[in-house]
């Protein structure tokens, strides 16, 4: 890859200096693969996601958070973050707000994982869930956290329109949680 292959972007976030510059190839930017990543800032990844995920790991569930231990794609160690296991219709989903983190990649490279509160861990497989499929588990997500995540869907709420869910479904990963195999 040479120098001109390359399309330099700056993730942005609230917090001063949180934002970091990240180098896409080319034919990521002419629609080969689309990637959204809307970076932690140092105050959510040194101290949100570490209490969440202490706590999450000495049995106390913080509104349904998981924490998410899925092998790498490239180095195949255990990988893990806290995430928010959604309960819908019946159905459990994960959702990437923040779009194409790590831990989604490794789940698609992976096709399963672990979700471990406390004690106990449950083995899993995933289905991910295509663009319309997505729209009534956004709403749903946004309805339990939007106070949480909110920022990371654009102005988007669990009360927009079927339309306006379609339109930023692309940019947050979903996953319906299976059992194993």
């Amino acid at each position: 890859m040479t120098a001109a292959d390359v399309v330099t972007r700056e993730t942005t976030s609230r917090a001063p200096g949180a934002g970091s510059v990240v180098e896409w190839p080319e034919a990521m930017q002419n629609g080969a693969v689309t990637t959204h990543y809307r970076a932690p800032g140092w105050l959510t990844r040194n101290v949100f996601n570490r209490a969440v995920a202490f706590m999450t790991r000495h049995g106390v569930s913080v509104l349904g958070s998981r924490v998410l231990a899925v092998q790498g794609r490239t180095s195949g160690k255990w990988r893990t973050t806290p995430v928010n296991l959604l309960e819908h219709d019946g159905r459990r989903y994960l959702v990437a707000p923040r779009g194409e983190a790590q831990w989604v990649r490794n789940l698609r490279a992976a096709g399963n994982g672990q979700l471990r509160v406390g004690q106990r861990v449950e083995a899993f497989r995933v289905r991910e869930l295509d663009p319309d499929e997505k729209v009534p588990v956004l709403r749903a997500y946004l309805r339990r956290w939007k106070f949480e995540v909110g920022v990371f869907f654009d102005g988007t709420g669990p009360t927009s329109s079927d339309d306006e869910l379609r339109a930023i479904a692309p940019r947050h990963p979903a996953f319906e949680v299976l059992p194993p195999v």
